[in-house]
Protein backbone atom coordinates (compact mmCIF):
# COMPACT_ATOMS: atom_id res chain seq x y z
CA UNK A 1 0.00 0.00 0.00
CA UNK A 2 1.13 3.55 -0.87
CA UNK A 3 0.32 6.90 0.19
CA UNK A 4 0.47 10.08 -1.71
CA UNK A 5 1.56 13.88 -1.22
CA UNK A 6 0.19 16.26 -3.15
CA UNK A 7 2.35 19.58 -4.04
CA UNK A 8 1.06 22.21 -6.07
CA UNK A 9 3.31 25.00 -6.98
CA UNK A 10 2.17 28.44 -8.70
CA UNK A 11 3.51 29.91 -12.29
CA UNK A 12 3.82 33.41 -12.41
CA UNK A 13 1.11 34.89 -14.89
CA UNK A 14 3.64 37.58 -16.23
CA UNK A 15 6.62 35.41 -16.82
CA UNK A 16 5.41 31.51 -16.76
CA UNK A 17 8.28 30.48 -14.50
CA UNK A 18 7.53 28.38 -11.59
CA UNK A 19 7.30 30.93 -7.94
CA UNK A 20 9.27 27.78 -5.96
CA UNK A 21 12.09 25.97 -6.38
CA UNK A 22 10.47 22.81 -7.33
CA UNK A 23 13.76 20.94 -8.21
CA UNK A 24 14.63 21.50 -3.67
CA UNK A 25 10.95 20.69 -3.41
CA UNK A 26 11.62 17.43 -4.73
CA UNK A 27 15.03 16.83 -2.92
CA UNK A 28 13.61 17.88 0.19
CA UNK A 29 10.37 15.43 -0.22
CA UNK A 30 13.26 12.44 -1.22
CA UNK A 31 15.29 13.34 2.01
CA UNK A 32 12.12 12.19 4.26
CA UNK A 33 11.54 9.19 1.96
CA UNK A 34 9.13 10.28 -0.58
CA UNK A 35 9.43 8.78 -4.18
CA UNK A 36 8.26 11.84 -6.90
CA UNK A 37 5.18 9.78 -8.76
CA UNK A 38 4.36 12.65 -11.25
CA UNK A 39 4.89 16.05 -12.51
CA UNK A 40 2.07 17.46 -14.48
CA UNK A 41 1.41 21.42 -15.44
CA UNK A 42 -2.41 21.77 -14.64
CA UNK A 43 -3.90 23.96 -17.08
CA UNK A 44 -6.84 26.47 -15.61
CA UNK A 45 -6.10 29.70 -17.48
CA UNK A 46 -8.04 31.21 -20.22
CA UNK A 47 -6.14 29.54 -23.60
CA UNK A 48 -5.10 26.41 -21.93
CA UNK A 49 -2.13 27.85 -20.18
CA UNK A 50 -0.84 26.32 -17.14
CA UNK A 51 -1.35 28.19 -14.03
CA UNK A 52 0.09 25.56 -11.29
CA UNK A 53 2.40 22.15 -11.57
CA UNK A 54 1.18 19.60 -9.80
CA UNK A 55 3.99 17.18 -7.83
CA UNK A 56 2.59 14.04 -6.70
CA UNK A 57 4.70 11.54 -4.41
CA UNK A 58 4.87 8.58 -2.92
CA UNK A 59 5.67 6.62 -0.09
CA UNK A 60 5.14 2.77 0.36
CA UNK A 61 3.48 2.21 4.09
CA UNK A 62 3.68 -0.42 6.41
CA UNK A 63 0.82 -2.51 7.01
Amino acid sequence: MFDYKFVQVQIGALNGKPKENYEEIIKNYAKEGWRLHTFSPLPFAAGGQATSIQIIFEKEVNQ
